[in-house]
């Protein structure tokens, strides 16, 4: 049995670590601490509200007292620190909330727990870190994938302070001893992911009527991993993962953002001429009146610094702990398109408050 505090698990991944854990493990304590800022939602959690050993703390990372009680009084012994602000527009134009939530609050969970598990009960303990592999810079067309030893180059706000989080998680480890690993993870898709982020975001635009905005040429390559197989990685580092190590989690399935958007476009045609109710629900979709979705589609001005490719090479993590992503992309968007079908009563509302961004 083991007592976690999941900070950020409210957000995408960490709810969906949260589900996946409850599940599989009914017998640990789980106790989220998230600060439900907007790309926080509490209903994500609704399916483990009333399990037992589950407990929901609405708190900021940055809290150091706060951190502090809750691994004394629940007897933490593993930390799955999810809690970060992720989204590269918004670190842009607003790059200080990143510094606040990606450092000086990582930096506030780590004191927090040097002083319960180093200088305090000494109980066996891990500190995990989620990371992203936007900390290694951009890719050449031709370059050999990201791996452990590739050189940090981040090339925005939203991955410089990632950069510095892991930096602080490597330095609690060899200069205090704090048994941490970390894992820089490729682009995440799948169920409760806030619709700012290119697939919800292309598929409820879609679904409304609205433009498909591309940036650039839409060339930008991405490496994309379905969540369900990033939160099994995890857990397979925390139970086998050595101590001070880093491992790159990848789905090995790099695609252009022109062609992702093609391919979700073809898949809601296909949705629609399968499914007549679908035009009833939404009929401001391009099928709903006999167009194809690709009719959407919009390129606009590129965003400063814009990576163009991204690839996690995950032959690390693939050969110290036997992981391997179980889900094909084809399946997996397939999935994630059922999810946001099935409940539009989830993301109604965060699509409805939200500026409409895109990338």
């Amino acid at each position: 049995m083991a007592n976690l505090l999941v900070t950020g698990g409210a957000g995408f991944i960490g709810a969906n670590f949260v589900l996946h854990h409850i599940r599989n493990r009914p017998q640990d304590r789980v106790v989220v601490l998230d600060a439900l800022t907007y790309a926080g939602n509490r209903a994500s959690l609704a399916p483990v509200e009333d399990a037992p050993g589950y407990r929901f703390v609405h708190g900021d990372v940055r809290d150091q007292a706060l951190a502090e009680n809750l691994l004394r009084e629940e007897a933490i012994d593993t930390i799955v620190h999810f809690a970060a602000e992720s989204h590269v527009d918004r670190s842009i134009t607003g790059p200080d909330a990143f510094i606040d939530t990606n450092v000086v609050g990582t930096h506030a969970l780590l004191k927090a727990a040097r002083a319960v598990w180093l200088a305090g009960s000494g109980m066996p303990h891990r500190f995990h870190h989620i990371s992203t592999d936007e900390v290694y810079g951009s890719l050449a067309p031709n370059d050999p994938a990201f791996t452990e030893q590739t050189p940090y180059a981040p090339n925005s706000p939203y991955s410089a302070s990632k950069a510095a989080s892991d930096h602080l998680v490597r330095a609690y480890h060899h200069t205090y001893g704090m048994q941490v690993t970390t894992s820089n993870c490729s682009n995440n898709y799948g169920p409760y992911q806030f619709p700012e982020k290119l697939i919800p975001l292309m598929l409820i635009h879609l679904l409304e009527g609205h433009e498909l905005p591309i940036y650039g040429d839409g060339r930008n390559m991405r490496d994309w991993l379905y969540v369900e197989d990033h939160v099994r990685g995890i857990e397979r580092i925390l139970e086998r993962g050595r101590a001070g190590e880093t491992y790159n989690i990848g789905g090995r399935n790099e695609w252009t953002n022109i062609d992702l958007v093609r391919l979700l476009c073809s898949q809601v045609d296909a949705r629609y001429a399968a499914d007549p109710e679908l035009a009833r629900r939404f009929p401001d979709a391009p099928p709903a009146r006999g167009e194809t979705c690709d009719s959407l589609i919009r390129f606009v001005r590129d965003r400063p610094g814009h990576d163009l490719r991204y690839a996690i090479d995950c032959t690390k993590i693939e050969r110290e702990l036997g992981f391997l992503p179980d889900e094909r992309f084809e399946t997996g968007l397939v999935r994630t398109i059922d999810w946001y079908l099935d409940n539009e009563t989830w993301w109604r509302p965060l699509f409805g408050a939200r500026p409409v961004r895109h990338g």
